[in-house]
């Protein structure tokens, strides 16, 4: 009995050891199997003749608090007042035209600065008497339109206080990846305050080639809706990549498509805005087209992607430099330019003088060339730009006067035949000499526009 007594003295210490030492173990095992899952390379090689193991991978959803923290009290509410006439009444008919209506819109608003300057879309804003600016802890401002760029459909507004406002900060959206992580903070449906997530789906985007903006959205799959319209983008850091725009839609809902103004063009406009009181377009000075399978086959050239010259202005930067009809604009600076959006994206974003590297392909081989931007000499008119026709331009289609089409971007015009180089002669029996006679049809309406052809034939819309 004692013999027995004494052996289990023995082992059971023994056996006590042995536990601790394989819970030990099991335990440095579990760090190790952690630390291997941790440190697991995704794009490991595998051994085909292998058999598959199952292994588990700690998967960790991205954190947008942070992000959230930092927008939501720098992005407002906006509320539009305008007058509106009352028109085709039984009111008016007998008694002529009655009083105006009072209509009110809403969207959203990003503030920049903190002294309460905002960025929110022309469209928000547009033909506005009152502007009221809510923030998010429900405090009421009016608000000042300080300056508008329709084409962008970027408005400036600042709130009339003197308090300090929190504000978001800029962000280089050129570096925006697609695949990258982003929140919209706006106010969508008068719902306050809402924040939505996505990635980028897409960048340089152009939703109309013939209308007379120059485009150049980020895609997003991030929930916008009406009401969104002048809030704010941003990525994981909370840093303003966007100003969100528009969605594309067939029932004006959210269907997995919005697109955001990058905060480059955005930056731009606004510093323009508060600098100088309104856009200064720096130019290329060429036209052309962006290359694809089909036209590339056309031009008998390889490059699917690109910007092919088809002229150059003789005044412009891009000429003086040395670039000509028939080169591919491949990148500017360190940006990569595959279709005309990612062009006047990144023109868009610059300013009469900046300096760019623009790298070019010419006959099988890569050149860089230095270009100095120039000052716009076009104006834009009813989506086509315009400029002063030269006496030689004139004698060579044999005309008395017109201004030159340099390019044409609205659509209906584009479907009626006319191009690049046609002459605009006359406004409903008006004859035109330069661009400055457009200034007096701004907002009239237009009945009949007379063109003169490449072959110094006339052609004369009427419409309806």
């Amino acid at each position: 009995m004692k013999n027995l007594r004494l052996l289990y003295n023995i082992i059971l210490p023994i056996s006590l050891i042995g536990t601790v030492i394989f819970i030990f173990i099991e335990k440095k095992n579990e760090k190790e199997v952690e630390s291997s899952i941790l440190n697991t390379v995704l794009n490991s090689e595998t051994v085909s003749n292998q058999a598959p193991q199952s292994r588990n991978f700690i998967v960790r959803n991205p954190d947008f608090t942070v992000a959230a923290e930092k927008t939501i009290n720098s992005v407002v509410h906006v509320k539009n007042t305008a007058k509106a006439k009352n028109s085709n009444s039984i009111i008016d008919f007998f008694y002529g035209n009655s009083n105006d209506r009072t209509t009110v819109g809403t969207g959203s608003g990003v503030i920049v600065s903190s002294d309460g300057f905002i960025i929110t879309n022309n469209h928000v804003i547009e033909n506005a008497t009152e502007i009221e600016i809510t923030t998010n802890d429900n405090r009421s401002y009016d608000a000042e339109l300080i300056g508008t760029d329709k084409n962008s459909d970027i408005a400036v507004l600042k709130i009339n206080s003197e308090s300090k406002f929190p504000y978001i900060r800029f962000a280089d959206s050129d570096q925006t990846k697609i695949g990258e992580w982003v929140l919209a903070v706006g106010n969508p449906f008068n719902l306050t305050s809402t924040v939505t997530a996505g990635i980028i789906s897409a960048k340089s985007r152009d939703l109309n080639d013939y209308d007379s903006k120059n485009q150049s959205f980020i895609q997003t799959d991030a929930a916008v809706n009406s009401g969104n319209s002048g809030g704010a983008l941003v990525n994981i850091n909370g840093d303003l990549i966007g100003i969100n725009t528009a969605i594309q839609s067939t029932n004006a809902g959210f269907i997995g498509y919005s697109f955001a103004v990058p905060s480059n063009i955005a930056r731009k406009i606004y510093e323009d805005i508060l600098e100088f009181g309104d856009v200064q377009k720096g130019l290329l000075g060429v036209t052309g087209q962006s290359l694809n399978a089909q036209n590339s086959n056309e031009l008998g050239i390889d490059i699917t992607e690109g910007f092919y010259i088809n002229d150059t202005d003789p005044n412009m930067g891009a000429h003086l430099a040395g670039i000509r009809k028939g080169d591919i604009i491949q990148q500017i600076d360190n940006v990569r330019i595959n279709k005309f959006a990612d062009l006047s994206g990144y023109l868009n974003s610059k300013r009469p003088g900046d300096k760019l590297n623009v790298k070019i392909f010419r006959e099988n081989k890569s050149l860089n060339v230095a270009v100095k931007l120039k000052r716009s000499t076009y104006v834009q008119f009813y989506g086509m730009q315009l400029k002063d026709a030269s006496e030689s331009e004139l004698a060579e289609l044999n005309a008395e006067n017109g201004v030159k089409v340099v390019i044409n971007r609205n659509g209906t015009l584009f479907r009626m035949g006319i191009r690049q180089g046609y002459l605009l002669s006359e406004i409903n029996n008006n004859k035109i000499s330069s661009t400055n006679d457009l200034k007096s049809f701004e907002g009239e309406n237009i009945f009949q526009i007379t063109f003169i052809d490449l072959n110094g034939e006339k052609e004369k819309l009427v419409f309806d």
